[in-house]
């Protein structure tokens, strides 16, 4: 492989792909498809056509359920599209949309079926999917936030784990992600979009407005620390592999990363962005979490140093657990099975949702 591009996003990313939805067999045919990293956006585009075209005619067999799960496939495959694919913003949007377009779909023939939700922020619109167990409620709700280049189109597996476990889950696209990374740039401070979203699911009849917790990954674990740090009414926080400082590890990110860093926090070049990266920081703010609190990290994270997960624990003053994960990489996304039924566990322990009570035999 003569790409550099290429070869960062395949070595470093694969294990996520096929841990948020897309098949193994999927992801190599089409990364092998690949000569460089400018074919990246339409080559995952032609991959996800197929799953566009299995959904259509299981529509037409009326066979909603797996109509609803190749749609939701689509999604994903035109997410991954776009993932990082900055440099060109005409190919990236059109995926994007594309995105959009089928997760919309997949909505209500999911199961349990899901909802788009928007919010008024900023001078635009907030946009989260909500599900919510086939139970009576309202329900102990988790928000989940996605990092740098995930989105709520990637959530699918991650909201199964909470939701068999009684738990209903908002899969939200701030500033700087998704369908708002047009129009806001990436925020440090978390504290605005927390409470807007906050307080919106709170009027949801479906959710329990005393029992909301949040999960992030990534650069979401940061902005899930920065809503633990703040005053808004969350009873428990997961932050897997967030960076403690963004600045303090620009220097040693990909140029993928550095450069989609750029482009969404709206910098004007590269010396803009590191200095913006610099205001991604919990200094200061880590000794605010008095509340529940999961850090999970891997020890081979090639973003962020597992130092970062430790030194958050240390600092926060509240009930906090570490899980570090010796072989496992950014996002833990390698050993999935060792950290993504805990993680759902615990979170249901914290908000007593019906699926942390013991059973008796």
């Amino acid at each position: 492989m003569d790409d550099a591009l290429l070869e960062t996003a395949i070595t470093n990313w694969a294990p996520r792909f096929t841990a948020n939805g897309v098949d193994a067999s999927d992801f190599a045919r089409i990364t092998s498809s690949l000569a460089s990293w400018d074919d990246w956006c339409e080559g995952w585009s032609r991959g996800a056509q197929i799953h566009l075209d299995l959904a259509e005619s299981a529509l037409n067999d009326d066979r909603h359920l797996s109509a609803g799960e190749h749609f939701a496939r689509a999604a994903t495959y035109f997410h991954f599209a776009k993932f990082l694919f900055v440099h060109d913003p005409g190919q990236a949007r059109a995926a994007h949309e594309r995105a959009v377009t089928a997760l919309t779909r997949a909505l209500p023939l999911l199961s349990p079926a899901a909802r788009r939700e928007q919010i008024d922020f900023d001078g635009t619109r907030l946009v989260g999917v909500l599900r919510v167990p086939d139970a009576p409620g309202p329900h102990p709700t988790v928000l989940l936030i996605a990092g740098l280049d995930s989105t709520k189109e990637e959530f699918r597996d991650v909201e199964r784990s909470f939701l068999d476990r009684g738990l209903a889950t908002f899969a939200l696209d701030g500033p700087g992600q998704g369908e708002v990374e047009w129009t806001l740039p990436i925020r440090p401070d978390w504290d605005g979009v927390g409470d807007a979203v906050i307080s919106h699911l709170q009027t949801l009849p479906e959710v329990d407005p005393a029992r909301i917790g949040v999960w992030g990954v990534s650069l979401g674990g940061y902005y899930a620390a920065r809503l633990a740090a703040s005053d808004l009414p969350i009873r428990a926080t997961v932050s897997l592999s967030g960076p403690y400082s963004l600045g303090a590890t620009w220097d040693n990110l990909n140029p993928l990363t550095r450069r989609a860093f750029e482009v969404r926090s709206h910098s004007a070049d590269a010396a803009e962005a590191r200095r913006r990266a610099f205001d991604l920081n919990l200094e200061g703010l880590a000794t605010r979490i008095n509340t529940p609190l999961l850090v999970i990290m891997g020890r081979r994270d090639r973003l962020f140093p597992w130092t970062d997960a430790q030194r958050l624990v240390e600092e926060s003053t509240g009930p906090s657990e570490l899980l570090l994960l010796e072989d496992a990489n950014h996002g833990c996304a390698n050993v999935v099975s060792h950290h993504r039924p805990y993680s759902a566990d615990w979170m249901a322990r914290q908000l007593h949702a019906p699926g942390s009570l013991s059973r008796t035999r």
